[in-house]
């Protein structure tokens, strides 16, 4: 079988594949629908000796080096069909196999998302909607005044990769200052991008919104502290849609506790969801989703179609946009 969908989540594949993308794929390729998990391909290895392309998604199994060199002797590429590929990439990398991912379209419902958020959270929607929804009518009517709106105000962009860099874009179309904290953005592209870069101290310090984009590795992890939380403006949010990790929720738990006046809003959380009893189900301020910021309902087809076209310009010699390779792994998402 030249090309194959592998994927341990065997539903996944159609929700991501359009009909009209599995039919195009199937005459270009051969690709059926057939979706093989990893116990599948355990249990019949001889058929995948001829593998080139495997088409996955959320749900792509993981191999080690020896696994991938005897089960899929001919493998070319993997086009992945979903965003991270941290988790599985390395062994396939060092192998030889090239990696497509669509991080790219699943940056566009996070921006969107983000961007949402942050015009929002500018115009105190998430403090205020609580006492209004209740009756407080005069307590709504006294906290909207703290809120500065989205003229020439500032907002913190924590990471500016793919999903940074289009919120960034997207926040064009309103009167806002960007300040920009990450380490790897050069001085001409924050110059091209029209933001200002600077430590993350001064990023909490002096933005009304701040929202994460950071690359999720061990260098970030634990770097969003309380000391950060704790020095951020009256009425400030912070919006996470990047990795729980990169907080240390006991901290923001702490700080959300004594101070009441700014906003946490989770999108994600280490672990998801948080465990049963968790302060951030409690807290007032803390307001919880269900990582729904990425690609849902017919946006996930967008994943599909942006993997079809990197397949096309593979085949036809053409110049792929989504390859990803082992030194973008150490600042990607």
């Amino acid at each position: 079988m030249k090309a194959v969908f592998l994927c341990n989540e065997k539903n996944n594949p159609r929700r991501v594949f359009s009909e009209a993308a599995l039919k195009e794929l199937n005459n270009l390729s051969g690709l059926t629908d057939k979706v093989f998990s990893k116990e599948d391909v355990l249990s019949e290895k001889e058929l995948f000796s001829d593998t080139e392309y495997i088409f996955s998604t959320w749900g792509m199994p993981e191999f080690t080096e020896e696994e991938i060199k005897s089960i899929f002797p001919s493998l070319k590429c993997i086009f992945y069909a979903a965003g991270t590929v941290q988790y599985f990439a390395r062994p396939f990398l060092n192998t030889g196999v090239r990696i497509f991912s669509a991080w790219a379209a699943n940056a566009v419902p996070v921006a969107e998302y983000t961007v949402a958020q942050i015009i929002l959270a500018n115009k105190g929607f998430f403090a205020t909607s609580r006492y209004q929804s209740t009756g407080d009518i005069t307590e709504a009517s006294q906290l909207k005044e703290c809120y500065p709106g989205s003229f020439g105000e500032y907002v913190g962009i924590i990471g500016a990769g793919m999903i940074g860099s289009l919120v960034i874009k997207m926040l064009k179309s309103y009167s806002l200052k960007i300040k920009v904290f990450d380490p790897f953005l050069s001085d001409s592209s924050a110059c091209l991008l029209g933001v200002e870069k600077c430590s993350l101290e001064e990023l909490f310090s002096t933005c009304f919104v701040v929202s994460n984009h950071l690359a999720n590795n061990s260098e970030t992890k634990g770097m969003l502290t309380g000391k950060l939380f704790s020095s951020m403006r009256p009425y400030a949010v912070f919006l996470n849609t990047g990795r729980g990790a990169q907080v240390i929720e006991q901290e923001l738990c702490r700080v959300l506790s004594e101070r009441e006046d700014i906003t946490a809003i989770l999108d994600v959380t280490d672990p998801e969801p948080p465990e049963k009893g968790h302060p951030f189900y409690t807290l007032k301020n803390c307001i919880l989703t269900p990582h729904i910021a990425g690609s849902y309902g017919d946006e996930v087809r967008r994943m599909g179609e942006y993997m079809l076209n990197e397949y096309k310009k593979h085949i036809t010699g053409k110049a792929t946009e989504y390859e990803v390779t082992l030194k973008m792994l150490e600042t990607m998402a």
